[in-house]
């Protein structure tokens, strides 16, 4: 019993010692700019910790050992998805071959093989769930697998263990799954907190200077537009008069650039009103409809004539934040297609998502939306996004964004209701 609980422990250590390591590189990925690496590297941790507890089990006789390998496979596969899992699947199976081919061999295969095919279907919605989901369905996985394992011995290698040695097994196979749960998502959370912080000081920044430069920098642009207007109004040449035009558009392009510097540096609305998120909505379907027929995007909107609801803002600046969200989408699909705003409401409130059929985008891209000067656009600048996040945000809103590569990507923002 004691060496039991020493080489138990042993294996909980080896357990341990990855997230450490894996902590580690969320603390230096921003520094040293090695994101591509996150998931090879969860891979390869994973890997470590199955090596190392299979590599001192307890033997039980027949060519059965035990140790927390199912742990690490757990985990691995919940975090990192299916083609995690093959891989971790594969590396579990040929450790185990190279330990003997015994009974022990063709239980692990067939327990493991069916666990890993179940966890690669809950990881696409393990992710998205809470802490206290994700603790429950973890402990429910490690339950059912090691309930397994103990039929398969029982009915295969015809070995009856002692039930102190399963009630160990078992409470040190949850506690460890537990504990690693838990530890994953204080990493991530902290990675998360990190990455948000570095974004406001950012944005902070480029606030400042926004509020300190744009105006001096907006009198003369009106001044030079001014007089090439009046300029333009003589009697010149032709190519004169080009000239002159195309001097005039590109103040107007630098003076909106400028505009957009201003709304973002002061986002909150002066004064507050109730709009009616459903005459705004089609408001910025009326004004787009010209933009999409000439991209051959066909907009749709489900649901918005039946919804009568309201929030508090600015009707102009929610106006604005809409229209640059769904000219993105519209442009971002080169060969037409279909964009949805759909409208939903409930009692406290109301959300407006915004499909597109475009042409996506990674994980990477979405963390870094809202950033100054990013975008995913040839001749973007990006703070078209950067000011729909602020105006919305400074309306008591919230955007979240999901997306798929190379086929949509869906914009959901929500505002609380006034009554």
């Amino acid at each position: 019993m004691e060496l039991l609980t020493k080489d138990l422990l042993i294996n909980f250590l080896f357990i341990l010692l990855p997230l450490f390591l894996l902590q580690l590189f969320y603390s230096l990925r921003f520094v040293y700019k090695i994101d591509k690496l996150k998931d090879i590297l969860f891979t390869i941790l994973s890997m470590l910790s199955i090596g190392l507890c299979m590599a001192f089990p307890f033997s039980i006789g027949d060519g059965l050992i035990f140790d927390l390998r199912r742990v690490p496979l757990i985990l691995g596969v919940l975090y990192g998805g299916p083609r995690i899992g093959i891989l971790l699947l594969a590396f579990l199976i040929v450790t185990r071959g190279l330990i003997g081919i015994e009974t022990g061999f063709y239980i692990s295969m067939v327990s493991f093989t069916v666990l890993t095919i179940f966890l690669s279907v809950v990881s696409k919605y393990y992710v998205k769930m809470t802490l206290n989901k994700k603790l429950v369905i973890s402990g429910l996985l490690v339950t059912v697998s090691i309930q397994m394992t103990y039929l398969l011995i029982t009915r295969f290698a015809l070995l009856e263990l002692p039930n102190h040695i399963w009630i160990q097994y078992f409470a040190v196979n949850i506690i460890a799954t537990l504990m690693g749960t838990f530890l994953i998502e204080i990493i991530r959370m902290n990675a998360d907190l990190l990455e948000k912080l570095m974004k406001a000081e950012k944005l902070k920044i480029v606030s400042h200077l926004a509020a300190s430069i744009s105006h001096e920098v907006r009198n003369p642009l009106t001044t030079c537009k001014g007089f090439l207007q009046l300029s333009h109004q003589e009697e010149t040449s032709p190519n004169i008069r080009n000239y002159l035009g195309t001097a005039i558009q590109e103040l107007d392009r630098a003076s909106n650039i400028i505009n957009d510097y201003l709304t973002f540096a002061k986002p909150a609305p002066e004064t507050m009103e109730k709009i009616s998120v459903c005459n705004e909505v089609q408001n910025v379907v009326n004004i787009l409809t010209p933009l999409a027929n000439m991209s051959n995007v066909q907009l749709k909107t489900s649901k918005v004539e039946y919804i009568e609801c309201f929030i508090l803002g600015d009707h102009r600046r929610l106006q604005q934040s809409l229209i640059n969200i769904v000219k993105n989408g519209i442009e971002s699909m080169h060969n037409g297609g279909e964009l949805e705003i759909h409208l939903t409401s409930d009692y406290s409130s109301v959300r407006i998502e915004i499909r597109d059929e475009g042409k996506g985008m990674s994980q990477h891209q979405i963390n870094r939306l809202g950033e100054p000067y990013f975008t995913t656009k040839e001749n973007g600048t990006g703070l078209g996004m950067m000011v729909s996040f602020s105006l919305i945000k400074s309306m008591g809103g919230q955007v979240n964004v999901d997306s798929e590569v190379g086929k949509w990507t869906l914009f959901s923002i929500e505002f609380p209701v006034v009554q």
